[in-house]
């Protein structure tokens, strides 16, 4: 049952979603509306310093002709009156075709700036910067003839005030539009949600007293009306029902009364019948448990046969080795009491005894791993306890195990899993799982096939669960036993040497000892498909740091 906190009322809905899209829409307009504000102030801002620099142009033309410099001084002067204007130069060019500074004009109590001469070409258009605005404009005679240039830096602020205008009318009607909303909101979600919040209130109490003669109040709203209406004679009918519910329970605890007498025989023969049942249904579960048992350990018995003959060979190999060894050593030690040992005798002696303690080395070496290996195998599939270990090298320790009765048979066993996977989990049951589906694709999969091909797919599928996909490509598993493979005793070498436990163990050892869930896919004539997940306490894909 979900807690109460993780429901939306109605009225918090209503309030939520029109606040929500009121708020959406508002604030679109009002951007909109300031974006437009904002660049209509700085076009006219851009305007009024075109107009100032072209009249100032125009009238710069007759002085800088007649080199009047004085009277261009007191014309700029009359721009004391601009608002926005700061600074104004005006250069003109000389004999030699160079700029030099004619006339200027700074307002009062702004400071003079630097001439523009290396930035005429990139302020030909007006160009705000933070809180001035730029220009230089070309100084023309009628015919054309560039006579110098006009340098025009106004202020901004002004455009700064109107924008934080705009944008504090724009927030304030935003706030104010917003309140308003909320107060509307408010007054509908009352409307709405009074008559529910009252039907609510009858049902409830409808359900504590199991009083059915409660009625809802018409409502002013259409289809809260309706609701109204198809509850009131869903109550009508409910009232009758139950009417004749009562009778009938009456009616049928008189007849109760009347068979009390043959239930309670019956009850009695049941009982004696259950009693026997029982017990032979635990005597069935303890020899099925007794089953399950020898086959695990019939597993590790036939490992524990194969560790022998697997170890047998390097061991031998290191004996062989060993012997030719003590050999050359006593004909050495002839030789050298005899005085007759040569040189040549004794490097080749090094060299072959450097060869065969290499030889015995790397075969001792060898049994030891396998050792190591069947060990790690055996101790897995005898415990229950979880420990950290890498899943490819389970997969390879498993194979290594299992080489004594696969080495004869040409059938491939693909393994596909990340090197560095690594897991906290029951290696004992991962163990006997995988050697248990390899066997039961050899045996049933590949009876009548000399190479049959087994595929085993590792992954990492969700934070924390193993995925683990075993195909084959043998003769599959007709319908009829399909359906029944994890059942125990469920098996096609009846009489053969075969159990029917095999599968039984390994959807036992999936479900209970890691928690898991397992599947088939399979179709008579195109091999098996298990899909095997299960849980893990720890999942990393990199090797983990052990304390």
């Amino acid at each position: 049952m979900h807690a109460k906190s993780n429901f939306l009322s109605i009225k918090s809905l209503i309030i939520w979603v029109v606040m929500a899209i009121t708020s959406l829409a508002l604030l679109m307009a009002t951007s909109i509306n300031l974006y437009g504000q904002i660049s209509s102030y700085r076009v006219q801002l851009i305007n009024n310093v075109n107009i100032f620099s072209e009249l100032i142009s125009r009238n710069a033309v007759s002085t800088i002709e007649d080199e009047l410099n004085f009277n261009e001084e007191r014309n700029l002067s009359t721009l004391s009156a601009s608002d926005i204007l700061e600074n104004v130069h005006i250069y003109r060019f000389v004999e030699d075709g160079k700029l030099e500074f004619f006339a200027s004009y700074n307002k009062d109590g702004v400071a003079p700036v630097n001439a523009k001469f290396d930035r005429v070409d990139s302020l030909s258009e007006p160009t705000i910067d933070g809180s001035t605005v730029e220009m230089i404009r070309e100084i023309k005679r009628d015919n054309g003839e560039l006579l110098g240039y006009t340098y025009v830096r106004a202020s901004a602020d002004g455009l700064e005030r109107l924008i934080s205008r705009s944008i504090g009318i724009a927030v304030g009607v935003l706030l104010l539009s917003l309140l308003l909303c909320f107060l509307l909101t408010l007054k509908l979600q009352n409307t709405i949600t009074a008559p529910i919040r009252n039907l609510a209130h009858l049902v409830q109490r409808i359900s504590r007293h199991k009083d059915y003669s409660g009625r809802a109040k018409p409502s002013s709203i259409k289809e809260l009306d309706i609701l109204s209406d198809a509850f009131n004679a869903m109550m009508q009918r409910t009232q009758e029902h139950m009417q004749r519910q009562n009778e009938a329970e009456e009616e049928h605890r008189r007849l109760n009364i009347s068979l009390e007498e043959k239930v309670t025989q019956r009850t009695l023969a049941l009982k004696e019948a259950n009693s026997e049942l029982i017990q032979t249904l635990e005597k069935l579960h303890q020899f099925q448990r007794q089953m399950v048992q020898n086959e695990k350990m019939a597993s590790l018995g036939d490992m524990v046969a194969g560790v022998a003959h697997e170890v047998n060979t390097p061991i031998g190999l290191g004996v062989t080795a060993s012997t030719m060894m003590l050999d050359r050593l006593a004909s050495m030690e002839k030789d050298f009491e005899n005085k007759t040992l040569k040189a040549s005798s004794l490097s080749k002696f090094i060299a072959e005894g450097q060869e065969n303690l290499n030889i015995i080395y790397r075969n001792l070496n060898r049994a030891a791993e396998l050792i190591s290996s069947f060990k790690q195998v055996a101790v897995d599939q005898s415990s229950e306890i979880d420990r950290v270990f890498s899943f490819s090298k389970l997969m390879d320790e498993i194979l290594l195990s299992m080489r004594p009765k696969l080495k004869s048979m040409k059938h491939v066993i693909n393994i596909d899993c990340p090197e560095h996977l690594y897991i906290e989990s029951k290696a004992g049951p991962i163990n006997q799982i995988i050697i248990n589906l390899i066997m039961n694709s050899i045996i049933h999969g590949f009876e009548h096939k000399d190479q049959g091909v087994i595929n085993i797919k590792v992954a990492l599928i969700a934070d924390k669960k193993v995925s683990v996909l075993f195909t084959d490509d043998g003769s599959g598993i007709p319908e009829y036993l399909r359906k029944r493979i994890f059942d125990p005793f469920v098996t096609t070498k009846r009489g053969q040497g075969g159990s029917g436990l095999g599968m039984h163990l390994v959807y036992n050892l999936v479900t209970q000892a890691l928690n898991g869930s397992i599947s088939l896919n399979s179709e008579e004539g195109h091999g098996v498909e298990f899909t095997i997940v299960f849980p893990v306490k720890k999942a990393t894909q990199s090797v983990p740091h052990l304390n």
